[in-house]
């Protein structure tokens, strides 16, 4: 008599040869699970860019509503963004801090870029994007005040 039989006596031949996974059905279903994985790993990752990129452009234009604010007290916009936080001295009307130190960096934590007189007012304020660089695409894309 068999001995599978002995062991297991309510067993058909069919199923005692089907006892488990094989090796190629446990790969398959790893790789799957490590797909879905990197899928939403991709899916995070990118919508954390995007908030990122939506968080400067609302930080741009709220620190430009602030030099505009600077603008109406003094006369004209201030030559640096850090007059927005300390007196410069030369302000007559500086009625600030306009700004605290903490808002003249962008999410990714670069300066914000600023320019006074500007090519596009009285002042341009931009953020450069993820990478810190002019230009960029998606959310590595420039934030400028007068977009």
């Amino acid at each position: 008599m068999n001995t599978m039989r002995r062991i297991h006596p309510g067993l058909s031949r069919a199923a005692r040869r089907q006892g488990g996974f094989s090796l190629i059905e446990i790969v398959v279903v790893i790789v799957l699970i490590g797909g879905v994985v990197a899928f939403a790993a991709n899916q995070i990752g990118d919508n954390a860019q995007r908030s990122n990129w939506n968080l400067a452009k609302a930080q741009v234009q709220a620190l430009a509503a602030k030099v505009e604010t600077y603008e109406l007290d003094n006369g004209s916009p201030p030559a640096r963004l850090e007059d927005l936080v300390k007196d410069p001295g030369n302000a007559p009307g500086w009625n600030g801090p306009y700004a605290r130190e903490s808002e003249l960096k962008d999410p990714w934590k670069n300066e914000f870029s600023y320019r006074a007189p500007g090519e596009h007012g009285p002042f341009d304020l931009s953020s450069l994007g993820r990478d810190g660089k002019p230009g960029g695409e998606k959310w590595a894309r420039d934030i400028n005040s007068w977009d």
